[in-house]
């Protein structure tokens, strides 16, 4: 029997390190500086001070309570706001974050209201710009020239540091050296009418790490937000070979094996969560239940088990069904099983209370 309360997301914060250390270095090559994304693992401080550490200029997220638990821990580094902010968080995000993502007239006046009530703190913002991923951002330029305008003109307790945009997250368009200079240009037009430099030009998130990798990235794009890459060592197409794959390990126990057949018997009608799922016919097979389930990590299609010849089959809430025929040393009753996660699978794995974690560092 195994030791220990199960399910374990296992971290290890040395591998993290090493691919936040590796990533910043290329960047730093190019110009370019990294806004280190904890929303991934829910801002846990734990692995957020790797990023201190690690000399990362902003650590960002995009939850404002994730935020305020990182100041609670101590975490000295200036916090980035990477969604748009409501009106009724603004005394929050006062108090709270240092720079914030913008697109809103009306957010950026109440903004300014709020800091001047309470004291005259400056916050910094970047100015978003939707180059056609059609998330968030102006779409008229002259829009956010105009604002630029006002921030630096009629809102004193806002400091206008850059422009930015986001791109691959909603509308599945590529960040490419072309969109880049489309950026850089917007920015050089800002620049000419607030009538100085911007002191960021914000190219995007994972999606745009390629560039930097392949030498594409035009020069003048000088800070990325950066989280995915760094903790799944990689993303959509951009191959880290000096990155580790495995910073995170799920860790399941099995609560039942036994020989089954593949095809579900009686009526078909929808699963547990409405959807009406198709099954294959293959006899026969040894299956383990593991337990934990889509409550714990989302979808079933986003854990890879490590072991040789374990196939995740489906799972319901609670319980990940498992074909173990394959598996060459017999799976038994309380073994532990190991899986590799993906991004999505970690955001819920690290908001479930019935996971539990553990630091390691190697």
């Amino acid at each position: 029997m195994s030791e220990g309360r199960y399910p374990v997301l296992e971290i290890n914060l040395g591998k993290l390190e090493h691919n936040l250390r590796a990533v910043l270095e290329r960047c730093a090559a190019a110009g370019i500086g990294v806004a280190g994304v904890v929303k991934g693992f829910t801002a846990w401080p734990e692995m957020a001070r790797v990023y201190e550490r690690c000399g990362c200029p902003y650590i960002a997220s995009s939850r404002m309570e994730q935020l305020r638990g990182l100041r609670a821990a101590g975490i000295q580094t200036p916090l980035m706001l990477l969604r748009i902010p409501m009106l009724s968080e603004l005394e929050e995000v006062a108090e709270t974050a240092d720079l914030s993502l913008q697109s809103e007239p009306e957010v950026l006046r109440a903004l300014n209201a709020v800091l001047e009530r309470k004291g005259g703190k400056r916050h910094k913002v970047l100015l978003m710009v939707d180059l056609g991923d059609l998330r968030e951002g102006f779409w008229n330029r002259q829009e956010l020239i105009d604002l630029a305008v006002e921030v630096e003109r009629e809102l004193p307790f806002l400091e206008l540091a850059g422009v930015g945009t986001n791109l691959t997250c909603f509308g599945s368009v590529k960040a490419t050296p072309e969109k880049m200079e489309e950026l850089l240009e917007i920015a050089a037009q800002t620049e000419a009418a607030i009538g100085r430099k911007l002191t960021y030009v914000c190219g995007g998130a994972s999606s745009s790490l390629h560039m930097v990798l392949e030498g594409t990235m035009p020069a003048g794009v000088n800070l990325l937000r950066l989280g995915e890459s760094v903790l799944q060592g990689g993303f959509l197409g951009c191959e880290m070979d000096f990155a580790r794959k495995d910073v995170f390990t799920l860790k399941a126990e099995v609560v039942e094996v036994k020989d089954k057949p593949s095809y579900p018997e009686g009526e078909l009608t929808a699963d547990a969560f409405g959807r009406v799922r198709s099954y294959d016919d293959r006899g026969i097979r040894r299956r383990a239940l593991a337990a934990i389930g889509l409550a714990d990590y989302g979808s079933f299609t986003d854990i890879l088990p490590r072991a040789a010849g374990v196939e995740v089959i489906g799972a319901s809430s609670d319980h990940t069904v498992l074909d173990v025929e394959a598996v060459k040393d017999r799976i038994r009753v309380g073994d532990v099983l190991e899986f590799d996660i993906d991004y999505a699978s970690m955001v819920y794995l690290t908001n479930t209370p019935s996971v539990r974690r553990k630091y390691v560092i190697i």
